[in-house]
């Protein structure tokens, strides 16, 4: 029997004369196939009460925070700075809440991008919300180029679960205009960019918890070390 792997649903908020479309909770297509492809069961969460995250718990095996719009700074206790994108607050408290649930069931967690960010916020830590913050950065982290293609390179500490699966220093694409600041006590970072914006983050103390900056399921099609990621939360969740 497959894994079943959560995916908590963005939402759909542009304008529309759909009365079905309003607010319609969806979830990204290439995640969708790159979980099938390597071996899990998709089971797609909309925002809803954050109460009832507990509810969901034993609905999946491992759970995947996706990209998508800026976490809501006042959950960190800072007020939104000038160059703040789009929050949507009602998947920032569903989603948060699914993170302490999936910790206190021991669930395998995969974080990708904005999913990165809302994993550390949720445990303790932090983000840039805007990269101009960081006065360490240098590199373009919001790609011109196609989505599906690499734009620079990471470095990964070989102690780390992830090194096992892409290697010393991947190509990645990047998609992003916040970064990590303050990391979550549970949490270490694995790998970083040239200009050291964190690039993928672990737990401390077991292999629940692995979250990338980068997009893999735009990559997972052509480059095999993204589709790894996948396929570690797949092994993760059947254990």
């Amino acid at each position: 029997m497959r894994p079943r792997i959560a995916i908590p649903a963005d939402t759909l908020n542009e304008a529309t004369n759909i009365i079905n479309e309003r607010n319609a909770a969806f979830a990204p297509r290439p995640m969708i196939e790159a979980i099938v492809k390597s071996g899990g069961l998709p089971v797609i969460l909309p925002s809803v009460d954050p109460a009832l995250a507990v509810e969901y718990r034993d609905l999946f095996d491992g759970v995947i925070f996706a990209g998508g719009a800026d976490v809501d700074p006042t959950f960190f206790n800072e007020e939104p700075h000038e160059a703040l994108g789009l929050t949507y607050r009602k998947r920032d408290l569903f989603e948060i809440a699914l993170v302490k649930e999936a910790v206190h069931a021991n669930k395998a967690i995969m974080g990708i991008c904005r999913g990165m960010q809302l994993i550390n916020i949720a445990l303790g830590g932090s983000v840039y919300q805007d990269l101009s913050e960081d006065p360490l950065k240098t590199l373009k982290h919001d790609q011109e180029a196609p989505g599906n293609l690499p734009s620079h390179h990471i470095n990964v500490k070989k102690d780390s679960r992830i090194f096992q699966l892409v290697g010393k220093r991947p190509y990645v694409n990047s998609r992003h205009h916040q970064a990590l600041h303050k990391i979550a006590p549970v949490l270490r970072v694995t790998a970083t960019a040239d200009d050291q914006v964190p690039e993928a983050v672990e737990s401390i103390n077991n292999d629940r918890i692995l979250a990338v900056q980068w997009h893999p399921e735009n990559m997972f099609k052509h480059y095999e070390y993204s589709q790894s990621l996948f396929r570690d939360l797949i092994k993760r969740a059947a254990e």
